[in-house]
């Protein structure tokens, strides 16, 4: 599998206008993938975690601007390139799935002939051979029947299988870096094994490095070498998973996995709502933006925003734990 810093976003914001006024969807967000790597993003709707995506691949609402930063891919600064240059990256290099693949797929189309497309675009593969691209495409995401499922039309598709299609014109052009923007969020349980199943083989198939955005933490749990958790449109905590869920160092995490059934805790413990809602983004609070809905508050969260910084094996932006504080011995004698 090769290695490498494949991306790196240093100090990303992302601006929305909206009615109030601006938004910050994306305020201030840093991180690294390497080649080969499968990295989660977690965080409920509204934290900024499609709008991340949507920044990398410039494909932002015309209410949206990317107002600081930076966003390197392979070296090249993606912010400074013309839309010329980053349609080709898009089309070659930068792949991204979307979470409905219904919406994606246009109904009056074949779906075989929309798959080629970007063969057509990119490879300039004529119309045979970018059929013949397309079966072996099916093929390769398990779609039976390649040739005849082909020359189809999306809505003769079940959802898994749509999907399927929209995972296999992702991966047409051989890109190093794949987007997969809640991938199974529409599918029921089975299918979405195997969906994330066909995404870890050709991770460990073909080295295609993957940001697997979603609210599932199961689904990261199976996944992600990585993860990094967002809350108001800023990274709390980021870390190895199985550090992140064995100890985590953010309440917001912390309080996500309690959220959630677990097989690696004891029987007795109780599933924890997390209070309150997200924030409103023009009418942020003072100081750490979880504050509110926080099991942990002390007087400094509401006055001072922390830095995210080194808290044991990861990244988290939290007071109480850069003082030295576990949340689970907190919570146990709280």
């Amino acid at each position: 599998m090769p290695h490498g810093r494949l991306l790196e976003l240093t100090g990303v914001e992302t601006q929305l206008k909206v009615k109030d006024g601006t938004v910050r969807a994306v305020d201030g967000v840093s991180f690294s993938v390497d080649a080969g790597e499968t990295l989660g993003i977690v965080g409920e709707s509204g934290s900024g975690k499609s709008m991340t995506a949507l920044s990398i691949m410039r494909l932002l609402p015309r209410s949206g601007a990317i107002a600081a930063g930076s966003i390197k891919f392979k070296g090249r600064e993606l912010t400074e390139l013309s839309e010329d240059e980053m349609e080709a990256i898009r089309g070659t290099e930068i792949a991204m799935i979307f979470q409905d693949p219904m919406t994606s797929l246009n109904p009056v189309f074949r779906t075989g002939w929309q798959v080629a497309e970007p063969l057509r675009i990119h490879r300039h593969e004529d119309r045979r051979r970018a059929e013949q691209s397309v079966v072996s495409l099916f093929t390769q995401v398990g779609i039976p029947d390649a040739a005849r499922r082909a020359a189809q039309f999306p809505h003769m598709f079940s959802g898994g299988m749509r999907q399927r299609a929209m995972i296999a014109m992702g991966l047409s052009t051989g890109p190093s870096l794949l987007i997969a923007d809640e991938p199974t969020t529409a599918l029921d349980v089975t299918i979405q094994a195997q969906i994330l199943e066909l995404l870890r083989g050709l991770n460990r198939d073909h080295g295609t490095a993957t940001i697997l955005i979603t609210h599932n933490l199961g689904v990261v749990a199976g996944m992600c070498d990585r993860v990094i958790v967002m809350y108001a449109g800023r990274i709390v905590e980021e870390g190895r998973t199985e550090d992140v869920f064995a100890h985590p160092e953010h309440p917001y995490t912390w309080s996500l996995l309690r959220s959630i059934p677990r097989l690696d805790v004891e029987e007795h413990e109780e599933l924890r709502a997390i209070e309150g809602s997200p924030p409103n983004m023009t009418k942020l609070p003072a100081g750490c933006k979880f504050h509110p809905r926080c099991p942990f508050v002390i007087p400094r969260c509401a006055q001072e925003e922390p830095e995210l910084r080194p808290v044991r094996e990861q990244l988290a932006r939290c007071w109480v734990t850069q003082q030295g504080t576990s949340l689970d011995s907190a919570a146990a004698h709280g």
